[in-house]
């Protein structure tokens, strides 16, 4: 599989996590964590040479599963301003591999990480971020340039635009709605008849 093709599957995955959130009401974005390729993991070897070694300095011994993580947006159904995609994903990988560095995987979101979500990919050291939607008023890349801050101790790749109009159709499809039943509600809080004043 080409990386090209890597990166679209990987997208295609987090799209069906997003619908997820989008039926259950809540922001649609999804994410997966899949172990990078071999191709990638050379690419993003210091020497050019053989890939970094798995978190904690070993090789595991059995094969790597093909999903490492998927989540979406539960903020809602959890009451937790944190419960997002990236967080949710990055907690089920590192579960997953028994170690909080996830330093051979990429990271696929529908939309850029927040703030938050991409301080938790530096802290967790992925290597690789890729992304649908860009987010110009509060992403953690495009507005606070989180993820290849020169003075942070880890830097990702980013690989933005993937799938993005795909991305965008659902995201403004989900708001779109949200706005219409609140308008549907309004109109009919305002045709109900004024209640009897107490005598």
């Amino acid at each position: 599989m080409s990386l090209e093709s890597f990166y679209l599957h990987g997208m295609r995955l987090a799209l069906a996590e997003a619908q997820k959130a989008y039926d259950a009401g809540e922001v649609p974005t999804g994410c997966v964590i899949l172990p990078a390729p071999a191709e990638l993991l050379a690419e993003l070897a210091p020497s050019g040479g053989t890939p970094p070694p798995a978190a904690g300095g070993s090789v595991p011994a059995v094969p790597r599963p093909p999903r490492l993580a998927a989540a979406h947006n539960q903020t809602e159904a959890l009451c937790d301003a944190t419960a997002h995609a990236e967080m949710i994903a990055i907690t089920q990988a590192a579960a997953t591999l028994g170690d909080w560095r996830l330093t051979n995987s990429v990271l696929f979101v529908t939309k850029e990480p927040c703030a938050m979500c991409a301080g938790a990919i530096v802290l967790s050291r992925i290597p690789v971020v890729v992304y649908g939607l860009p987010d110009p008023k509060r992403g953690g890349q495009s507005v606070f340039g989180i993820l290849d801050h020169p003075n942070l101790i880890h830097r990702a790749r980013l690989v933005p635009g993937i799938l993005e109009d795909e991305c965008r159709e659902q995201l403004t499809r989900f708001f779109r709605e949200r706005r219409a039943e609140a308008r549907a509600a309004r109109d009919a809080a305002s045709d109900l008849p004024d209640s009897e004043p107490f005598p």
